[in-house]
């Protein structure tokens, strides 16, 4: 499905952030579909009449079961800028997770240290420090209880592939529909109930800070989370 102005969420000369669905990979993989950096490029080519295409650098990743704020750098110099940021921590990530369990303690921090099997694109946590390992670190809070689930706040410190899901199936807590990290069953959709919220930072180049916030998707579910 093509990009449209309703993905959008920010834009200026520098920096375009789109509001991911759940499903699209952002960059090319071996399943050949279509990503969605390949995606923003058409759009912005059509949206300015670039018939040469347009330059688009990627910032960040989310996982192709999660939606949500993802950032794209227009110029060269902003995505250099804007992965200094990102390197530095000098960026808020803010995510929303709904889970089956109620967390023990109702907000926490996580510390654990992730290896990840690149065959089989599957990430195991230790409570200590191993060979190959990466040192992961997350903030939670309980926000609400809706029916039989409840929904997380998490703000992630580390940007580890798969952290914030094998982090919350840690304490007991996996994502709604992630059954690579223990949910009992997936989505027909092939996504998980975890959103990327909202996004803030200092903008590289205007030195103005940049909230970027994404509603939650229409989809049958999440809708009893908005209002929240």
């Amino acid at each position: 499905m093509p990009i449209t102005d309703k993905d959008i969420l920010f834009e200026d000369n520098h920096l375009i952030a789109i509001n991911k669905r759940a499903g699209d990979i952002v960059q090319v993989d071996e399943t050949g579909d279509e990503p969605l950096d390949e995606q923003v490029k058409k759009y912005i080519a059509k949206k300015y009449d670039k018939p040469n295409g347009a330059f688009l650098g990627v910032v960040h990743r989310l996982d192709r079961p999660v939606s949500g704020v993802i950032l794209f750098a227009k110029t060269s110099k902003a995505l250099e800028r804007m992965n200094a940021v990102f390197k530095n921590r000098e960026v808020k990530k803010t995510y929303w997770a709904v889970v089956k369990n109620r967390p023990a303690v109702e907000a926490d921090t996580l510390v654990h240290w992730l290896v990840k099997n690149p065959q089989k694109n599957v990430v195991t946590y230790y409570k200590t420090e191993v060979a190959g390992s990466q040192r992961a670190e997350l903030s939670y809070r309980l926000v609400a209880q809706v029916g039989e689930y409840y929904l997380i706040e998490v703000n992630p410190l580390t940007g580890r592939s798969h952290q914030i899901r094998v982090q919350l199936s840690s304490m007991g807590c996996p994502i709604v529909g992630d059954n690579k990290y223990g949910y009992p069953r997936g989505s027909r959709k092939g996504s998980i109930c975890l959103h990327a919220r909202r996004l803030q930072f200092l903008h590289p180049v205007k030195k103005e800070p940049v909230n970027i916030f994404a509603k939650l998707p229409v989809d049958g579910f999440w809708e009893r989370f908005e209002n929240l």
